[in-house]
This record gives structure tokens, sequence and C-alpha cells, in this order.
């Protein structure tokens, strides 16, 4: 068994902090992180937790970034080629992450509070906002690892509180910010000969955002041909305040005569040639060198361009006011702006969940629609045609992308409401089952990792446990008394079970036929049992002293085994009920339980941190293994002792076995998620869910400084005054605290599942479900790999026609553009004779290259029959190994069931257009038949 598990992918949140208690900071906005598209516009990148999302809007699948932050990421800032992404978060800590090969370059810490980080169009600097401050980095030009690949450019002040937004020029030239302060103030990023710097005042609330506003011009060079070319330069500019203001300031050009600063004109200037060539000098030094300065530092652009910056344009320019517009929303005020200059269209998002379309300049509003009540919308931004409009809201974990021209959403994904709590796989393991504190089951996708449905009336309270009666029935318990069916075909709930006497189930169960529904009570302590077909209770079991902490069917028998905290675990036989109960005896609470896959051994796990494994025949216990060191690790906020000492408070919480039931997989109230070799009783490998100092208990050791004789104190909170900025914050004292009160959540591991597959596992967390997968598409297969298998012997097969050796060649090289090479230039008859020549070794690579080739590739008929002949050639071979072919057959029923469905959008668009050509056909071939 293969144990290079890596994580895959972060669901139940695709935005904002679910490990926090509070979703608002310091400042009154949420806590989540701002949105980013690519160039392309159609990738979008959000921030979970201390985590990067990567979600494909085209295939509709997420991926996360296998980094992670030292705390919940703040901001984030993506470069104009898309492959260096800057994140920061809320202690100031930074990251360079190669967003292509998923690695971090660089780790460094700023010493300000930074709202917003900024690359430039060109893709030389950084900005970000620090503190009341500007700081303009210059941005590694490498993708390697150095040891210092940020050099600080310029600080930029001027503004009396904290900078809240920035905004580039095209040329990079020239930066506007926005302050706390009501003002926006425009610099040039170099020198530039006769520039002061602009302070826009107007407002009466802090400005949100400010943008530029371009005009083109015509008339500012020639070109080789002598054709004038066009130009944009800064026309105008926008601001908006919280309290909705939106003000235009226009930048009218000064005359040749007119001077914007009062001048002595009894003062003797050299003559005007000299003048101008001494300060391009003192520029050009200054500078850093004209040879080493960017195109824009000269009053020409660069080498063959006639147009001079958007800086030295400014720097004949005075700002005025211009108009001023007020969004009309009673009662709540502007918390998120985006704006496209291309297509002249601002997106507003509002406190109260409303968001807004605007055309720019008339700010004539072209769509208004609601995400909730009260949802808070922290981040929206424009993709870069302006079609899609991504929004985010952190309160309850909502991602919207929507596209207003069709007004219809490409991505609608919500988390649960206080946590996620339990899971399932499904029979198949294709979809994953979740249940929140929030009364709600979602089901997911396992393979896009997207939630596709979401049950909202499920129950009235939190859901305790979910389980799969099949591959179309989901069950789940819930404290608010009842056990609901829901099918997964209609998407609605069937059959509700109820007890007698009001109960709170904490645990559910159904036998391997899917005909007997059980469940467990905290008070009374009883097993109830009923039909899943009439609802009718069956039966109640009795004999526990304790709450019913988890329930295990065997796989075959009937036999039932409960978990409870009176110390014992029951075996219950309902098929016979005359049989005694057996009982196991345990010297502590047992809290979690798990069968064998073939029935003869049950795991049992108690609070001491103990994992016993049982023999059913006999009822005889076989061995422990003590799993206290092997958990224990991280000091929560309030502990009196080191984490090493801690050991009793660790225990396992969640156990299951693999697919051939030669391991477990345990997890319990600590960072580590253990897997065990059952027959060895060793530890085989241990993960840890989560690196995020946000979460209570992450660290196993405190710092010194913050401990206290009141306690710890906590001294990564930020602080909005730039003079209490190192001041702890002490409970109850007046300078640095806000008299805000906000608690960790603590990292522990509610409960883990491993899928039917045996290629993926999950656990549920406080972040939500962390899905871990085996990735075998880098895996090199060194058999049968001789000096004579390269590229170019392939190539030669290709050419000697010798197509079923060339294909083993290309599997055996692993190179998938080769493969794909090789799989189109053979010829459609021969596509059934070449299939049955691969052999089973390479059979699941090669059904994962057709999947893949097959998403972008205009031949969907030809890859349609290389699939149908894989399958009627190995379709029994893969039966009777399906778990080895399960994550490949799904990609491949996922490629096919899209482009099913792109072709049939396609088709039902132009039905009577197909119609037209099928008639004109059928007229044609009539008309032949009479001329014959």
């Amino acid at each position: 068994m293969k144990f290079n598990y890596k994580l895959q992918r972060l669901c139940g949140a695709y935005y904002g902090n679910p490990t926090t208690t509070d979703s608002y900071g310091s400042d009154g906005r949420g806590s989540g992180s701002n949105l980013l598209y690519t160039s392309n516009g159609n990738t979008l990148i959000s921030a979970v937790s201390n985590r990067i999302q990567i979600l494909e809007l085209h295939s509709h699948t997420v991926r996360t970034l296998p980094v992670e932050g030292r705390s919940n990421i703040r901001c984030m800032a993506l470069s104009p080629n898309d492959t260096i992404l800057l994140a920061v978060d809320v202690q100031n800590y930074a990251m360079l992450v190669n967003i292509v090969r998923g690695v971090v370059l660089h780790r460094f810490k700023f010493k300000r509070k930074v709202r917003m980080a900024s690359f430039s169009p060109c893709g030389k600097y950084i900005a970000v906002t620090h503190g009341k401050h500007i700081q303009i980095w210059l941005a590694p030009n490498h993708l390697r690892k150095e040891f210092a690949p940020l050099i600080l450019h310029r600080t930029y002040t001027g503004q009396s509180s904290d900078v809240t937004r920035l905004e580039w020029s095209e040329d990079s030239s020239v930066i506007m910010a926005a302050s706390r302060d009501c003002t926006a103030r425009i610099w040039t990023v170099h020198t530039t000969y006769n520039y002061q710097p602009v302070t826009l005042s107007g407002h009466k609330t802090p400005i949100m955002a400010a943008f530029f506003a371009y005009a083109e011009t015509g008339n500012a060079g020639t070109i080789s041909s002598g054709n004038r070319r066009s130009r944009r330069k800064i026309d105008s500019c926008y601001t908006v305040s919280e309290d909705g203001a939106l003000v235009t300031w226009k930048a009218q050009q000064l005359n040749s005569g007119d001077s914007k600063s009062e001048t002595n004109e009894d003062i003797d200037l050299p003559p005007s040639a000299d003048f101008d060539a001494q300060v391009n000098e003192a520029v050009d030094f200054f500078s850093g060198g004209a040879a080493s300065a960017p195109s824009f530092l000269s009053k020409k652009g660069g080498a063959g361009d006639d147009f001079p910056s958007q800086g030295h344009e400014l720097a004949h320019c005075q700002w005025s006011y211009q108009t001023r517009h007020y969004f009309n929303q009673e009662g709540s005020s502007v918390v998120a702006i985006a704006y496209n200059d291309r297509s002249q269209l601002l997106a507003v998002g509002f406190s109260s969940g409303i968001f807004g379309i605007y055309e720019m300049p008339s700010v004539s509003n072209i769509h208004t629609l609601s995400v909730g009540s009260n949802q808070l919308i922290q981040s929206c931004v424009l993709n870069q045609t302006g079609e899609w409009l991504a929004l985010g809201c952190p309160k309850s974990q909502q991602l919207l992308v929507w596209e207003w021209r069709s007004e219809t959403y490409i991505i609608k994904q919500r988390g649960h409401a206080y946590g996620m709590r339990c899971m399932a796989y499904s029979p198949d393991g294709v979809v994953i089952c979740t249940g929140g504190e929030d009364g709600k089951l979602k089901l997911w996708n396992a393979s896009s990792g997207f939630c596709y449905v979401t049950m909202e009336q499920s129950h009235q309270a939190a859901i305790t446990s979910v389980c799969f009666a099949n591959s179309s029935v989901v069950l789940s318990a819930s404290l608010d008394g009842s056990v609901k069916a829901h099918d997964l075909h209609r998407y609605r709930t069937f059959k509700t079970f109820t007890s007698p006497t009001p109960v709170q189930f904490l645990s559910l169960a159904v036998d391997p036929s899917g005909e007997i529904v059980t469940a467990g009570s905290m008070d009374p302590f009883h097993i109830y049992a009923w039909n899943l077909q009439t609802g009718k209770l069956l039966d109640v079991y009795t004999g526990h002293t304790g709450p019913v902490s988890q329930l295990a069917f065997q796989s075959h028998g009937g036999t039932l085994a409960s978990a409870s905290w009176d110390g014992t675990v029951k075996l219950w036989d309902l098929y016979k009920g005359n049989v005694p109960t057996e009982s196991l005896q345990h010297n502590s609470d047992v809290v979690c339980v798990a069968c064998r896959p073939d029935g003869k051994e049950v795991c049992t796990g108690t609070i001491r941190g103990l994992l016993s494994f049982w023999d059913v025949e006999s009822g005889k216990l076989k061995f422990e293994i003590d799993g206290r060191r092997d958990i224990v690790g991280g000091r929560k906020f309030n502990d009196r002792m080191a984490s090493n000492n801690n050991a009793s408070s660790r225990y396992f919480t969640s156990v299951c076995y693999s697919a051939d039931g030669t391991c477990v997989l345990a997890g319990g109230n600590s960072k580590y998620v253990c897997i065990y070799e059952v027959s060895q009783q060793i530890l085989l490998k241990k993960f840890q869910v989560t690196f995020n100092r946000s979460l209570d208990g992450v660290l196993d050791e405190l710092n010194s400084k913050n401990m206290t004789e009141f306690g710890a104190v906590d001294d990564h909170t930020d602080s909005g005054d730039e003079t209490t900025y190192n001041a702890l914050r002490i409970p109850g004292a007046k300078r640095g605290d806000d008299g805000s009160r906000s608690s960790k959540v603590e990292v522990l591991t509610m409960q883990v599942a491993f899928s039917s597959t045996g290629r993926e596992w999950a656990a549920v967390s406080g972040e939500g479900l962390h899905v871990y997968s085996l990735d075998d598409d880098m895996i090199f297969d060194p058999i049968s790999l001789t000096e004579a298998i390269t590229p170019a012997a392939v190539e030669a097969k290709l050419e000697a026609k010798s197509y079923s050796t060339a294909l083993r060649m290309a599997i055996h090289l692993n190179e998938v553009g080769l493969i794909r090479q090789v799989l189109e230039e053979v010829p459609y008859a021969s596509i059934s004779s070449v299939g049955k020549t691969v052999g089973p070794e390479q059979l699941e690579r090669l059904m994962n290259v057709v999947a893949k080739a097959m998403e972008t590739s205009p031949h969907i008929q030809y890859y349609l029959q290389w699939c149908l002949e894989l399958l009627r050639t190995h379709g029994l071979y893969m039966d009777k190994h399906r778990s080895s072919f399960m994550r490949a057959f799904r990609a491949m029923h996922k490629t096919v069931q899209t482009r099913y469905d792109e072709l049939k959008t396609i088709c039902n668009e132009n039905r009577y257009t197909l119609d037209f050509i099928e008639d004109q056909s059928r007229l044609t071939m009539s008309t032949e038949d009479v001329h014959a």
C-alpha cells in the first residue's frame, strides 16, 4: 500500500477564514482576502484560511496549492505573467510563491500592517500599503529561490491614516493611493522633473478605492509606415468613499505660460537647453543611471517610442473637481470596489449584501442584485473582459462568479455556517457528503471539489453523523431528534425517522443491505432501529449506561458494534433476537469504533489514547496500540503545561480501516492524523492537518515573552496605531484594546474516512474538508525501460507505422505530449487493435492521458472511440480491480460528460439551423435521384 498522500484540495469553504470566530476585523471589515483573476480571466485565485485555492472556471475544478502561510491570508497580488503570487497574512508575514510549480520562493515580514499589495503592469515592481506609508519593491525577475529577491525601491509618505487602496498607471510610472484620512494622493514612481505630488481631498468618510480613467490620443508620434498611432493617457480619476460618494477628478493640461507654483522672476536661470540637460542628468543620477533605469524614466517612453510617460504628462497637469455622484443604498456602506477600464464598468459591493454594476463615466446603473440578507461583501473583482464578476462574503464563506450579461452564475459556492462536523464517502467514492453545525447537508464532487447540492432544510439543529445506504440514498442524524433519508436523484427528503420520545442522536449506521437504519442517542442511552423502506421502528436496544458515541456494522452477518461513554463496546445481532449481547470491556470511555472489511476484527478508541483491536468471534482483546505519544503536540493558548506533558488530553475520536484491512487511519483532538499498520502495530505515517497559527494548538511551544503571571497574552493582534504596534493586548486594558473579544478555533479532527478506491482519504477539521490523494501523474516507471526507448525511437516507430510499439514506448517514457502525439497518429480503423496491445500495468496511465487530452481536443469522436475500445477490451479486468482504476475511470467519465453537455448546449442553440441543413441535404438528394 502506498502512503505518499498529498493534500489535493480543501473543500468546505472557497473564500474567507473559517478559523476565526469573529467575522470582522478591527476596521469593521470582513476577515477574508481579496480575489484575483489571471490574465486570461478563466482562473480565479481565492484564499481560504492560510491556503490558496485555484479555481478553473472553464473546467469547473479546484485545486489547492501545496503551500501554507503562517496564519490567515489578508491580501494577495499576482504578477502580470501569472507566475509569481505574493500573499501577506494577518501577522504581516509575506511569501512569494511560484504559482506554476506551487513552491515558496521567499518568506519575509513587513513591519506595518499591509492592507493591499499590487504588482505593476510591467511586472518590475510590487507596491504594498505599509501602515500610513507606501513601499515599492523591485520584484524578482527569476523563478528560483534567492537569498534576498526583494529590494526596496522607495517609501512614499504624506497620508495621516492607513492607506487602503493602490492603483497603478498603465505604464507603471504613476501610483495613486487612497487613505482612511479621506484623501487620495498621486506620486510618480521615479523622480520626474517639475512634478509635485497631488492630494485629492473632498470626501467626508474614508476612501475605499481610487481608479485612473484614460483618454485615447492619436497625435503623439509616427511609425515607420507614416501612420499615426494612438495611445492612452490619464484623463481623469475616480474616488469612492465609504458613504457611497463617487467623485470625478479632471486632469487639465496647463499652457506653456502657466505655472503650478509661484516662481521668482528675478532669479537668473541658465539657458533653457543647458538647464534641461542638467536636470535630466540629475534625474538619471538619483534614479540609478540612465542605463539601468526603466524606459519611462526619460521623457520618452523608451527606444523607438515617441510617447512621454504618464508621470511627465501629469507634471504639466492640474487636477480639479469635476462631478459628484451618490449610490442610493440607505443604511449600508461601500465595502468593496472593482473597476474595469477597458469596458468602463464599475462594480460596487455594499455591507447589506447588495452589489451593483455601473457604466462609467455616466454612472448609470446596469444591474443591482443581492447575494443574501446581511451578507457583507468583502471583495469583488472583474475579469479582463469585464464579463465575469467575482464576489466574496467572509461571514457565510460564500464565493460567487456572476456573468452579468446573461445574468447567470458561473460558480456559487458556500460553506457550512459555524463549521463542518461529519462526512461520508459514497460507495463508489465519487461523492462526499458532509453535515454541518448549521443543520445543512452538502454533496461534493470528489473529482472536481465543488459542492453541487445543498439541502437547506435538512435539520433544525447540528448534524452529528451521515452515512450512505447506497449510491443514491444518504442518511443524516441530528441533535434535533430526527434521522432523515435523502434521495440523491431528486435531491429531496423522502423519509424521516423519529423516536417514541424526543432524544438527541449522536451516531448513525446502516446495515450492508441498506434496509435497516440504526441511531444511537445521548439521553436515554438507547439504540433505535428502523426499516428504511417503511419507516417503521423495528426495535429499541438498551443496555448502555452512557451516550452511544458511534455505531458500525460488519460487512456481513448483521452484527452491530456500538461504542459508548460507559467504557463498553457491545455487539448486537439484529437478525437473531435470542442471541445474547456480547460486551467488550474497556478501562475508560470509548469514543470511536470501526469494523474491519472482512468483519472478523473490531478497532476501538478510548479517551486514554489507546486503540484496541478485538477478535469478534471470541470477544477477546488481541492487542493495543498506545497512540498518546503519536498525536501529542500543540500547546493551546491557555494551557498551563507544555505540549509534551499534556498527553492526557490527546486521544483519537475517529478511526477507520483501509479498503484491504491492513491499516487503520485515526484522527482526534490534535493536529495530527496517524496511519498504523495493524499486523506489525507500528506507526507508518503521520500527517499534520494544518500549520495555521491562527488556530489554537498548532505551536508546540509558546513565546516566553507572552507568558505573564495572569496567563498568556496574544501579541499577534493588529493595532491601528503605530505607537502601540508592539504593545501587548492584555484583556481589560484600555490601551490597545477596543473592547472586542474573540477566541481562536482549536485545531482538531472530527472525523476521518478512507475512500472505497483506497487512493484518497479525507478528514474534517475546523478549516473544512481536507482531501488527501495519491498523485501518480509524475511517477516514473522504469520497468522495461532500456536505452533504446527514446522520443526519437518513438517517432521512428510512428514513421514505420508500428503504432502498438510506439504507444507502449511512449507510456514507458511517461510524457503526456508524446503519448498524445502517438494516440492522434493512430488510424481510426486501427484503434481497436492497438488498444488490445496495452498491458494492465499501462492501462490506468493511458486512461488518464485519454481523459486529459479529450478535454481540449477538437477530435471528440476519435477519443470517444478510444474510450469505447478500452472499456470493451479491458472492462472485465477493470471490474475485478475496480479500486485501482476507479480514479482513472472517474476522470474519463467526467470528461465525456462535460463534452456531451457542451455539444448538447450547442445543438440546442442551433436546432433550427441543423434542421434546415438536414432538409437541404434531403432536398439535394431527392433532386439528384430525379435527375438520375
